[in-house]
């Protein structure tokens, strides 16, 4: 299969993974033929991107970073605990809220120590928009990868993946007008939407089952190395480890899916924005170690390569994520080959991936709208 922009799909062409609504419901079943009016549904929607089948990709597999099971099982739960607390006043407690949870972490641990080396896809590239629910999963999930990355134990894969998983817990507490609003925030909304990080630090600092350093997580996640965060403008070690990592994760998941003001950002294009922010933001060893862990070109995608040849990415390369393995479709003159053959990067060095289809480059990116997380 491979990875078409929007505004390039034409109706009879047959979907290659299921199409997903916020609350993790399956809007379209792959092998659906598209029509015009479900393109312009999926549009409506805010899909920046589907799979479709393709018969000279048939054998290239996208690879998921959990199984379709564990990821259903820790939406529900994470949905049901969210809504319990978003009617709770936070001095109060649910029952079982840390044994629940944990228990998601540990199928979630399972499923990324199930690979040989595990690296940051793309978990929403058919998702119709962004919800606190994916969010939570996915910056756990891309946390949980920083950590074994980074050589952590499993007590510390537990401390940091539950921290990551409630890093926006305090959402739960702030109202839904604002907290979905589809514009600019006001300065006193944006005021307001800062303190959920205050929020989730009393909802978790004495819960039963969650690590303290889960609620310094949550407190802690929207600080920057170079002061200019929040709640209390921390800087550089005086930020703990974990909500750098978090907070990595959580920006880099907040560009990478879509929002009602714009279209997802492709991985390549929000590793660049977040690389701007290099020794301000956030520490260069941590963005390096990121950049390591993260398939820049999602499996499926179509590029050209320096050559003039068109292509789609067949496969990524642990070692080096940044070259992968590209099916050459068309030749230096756009013409489509009898026999597409591969190229693989991380061997041919002169050969660059110059651009993807139906995309800019990152640069106008850099101003705008600014992300709400």
């Amino acid at each position: 299969m491979r990875l078409v922009h929007i505004n390039l799909l034409q109706p009879g062409m047959k979907l290659g993974k299921r199409i997903f609504s916020e609350e993790g419901l399956v809007l379209l079943s792959e092998d659906v033929e598209l029509t015009s009016r479900l393109i312009g549904r999926l549009k409506e929607l805010g899909i920046g991107y589907v799979y479709i089948q393709d018969a000279a990709t048939e054998d290239i597999v996208v690879p998921d970073m959990l199984q379709e099971e564990t990821k259903r099982r820790a939406l529900v739960e994470i949905k049901q605990q969210f809504q319990h607390m978003s009617g709770l006043k936070s001095k109060n407690r649910i029952p079982h809220f840390g044994k629940a949870l944990s228990g998601v972490m540990n199928s979630i641990l399972e499923d990324i120590g199930s690979q040989k080396e595990a690296m940051i896809m793309l978990m929403d590239m058919n998702s119709s928009d962004f919800d606190l629910y994916n969010h939570s999963l996915n910056v756990c999930v891309y946390t949980l990868v920083l950590g074994v990355a980074s050589g952590y134990t499993r007590q510390q894969l537990m401390e940091i993946g539950l921290g990551a998983l409630l890093h926006d817990i305090g959402k739960t507490q702030i109202a839904s007008d604002i907290l979905h609003k589809p514009s600019r925030l006001s300065d006193e909304e944006f005021k307001i939407i800062q303190q959920h990080t205050t929020y989730g630090h009393r909802i978790l600092k004495d819960e039963p089952g969650i690590p303290l350093l889960a609620a310094h997580c949550a407190l802690q996640h929207h600080e920057r190395i170079d002061g200019s965060g929040y709640p209390f403008g921390l800087k550089g070690s005086e930020i703990h480890e974990y909500a750098k990592w978090i907070a990595l994760a959580d920006s880099y998941d907040a560009m990478t899916t879509n929002r009602v003001y714009r279209q997802a950002l492709l991985p390549h294009q929000a590793v660049e924005v977040l690389y701007t922010g290099s020794g301000t933001l956030y520490e260069q060893r941590m963005l390096e170690k990121f950049r390591d862990c993260v398939a820049i070109y999602p499996v499926g995608l179509s590029v050209t390569l320096s050559t003039g040849e068109v292509g789609v990415v067949a496969a990524i390369q642990p070692r080096v994520p940044q070259r992968p393995l590209i099916r050459v479709l068309k030749d230096a003159e756009g013409q489509m080959l009898a026999a597409p053959y591969e190229i693989n990067l991380a061997t041919e060095l002169s050969v660059m991936i110059t651009g993807v289809e139906g995309v800019a480059d990152a640069s106008s990116l850099l101003t705008g709208e600014p992300l709400k997380s």
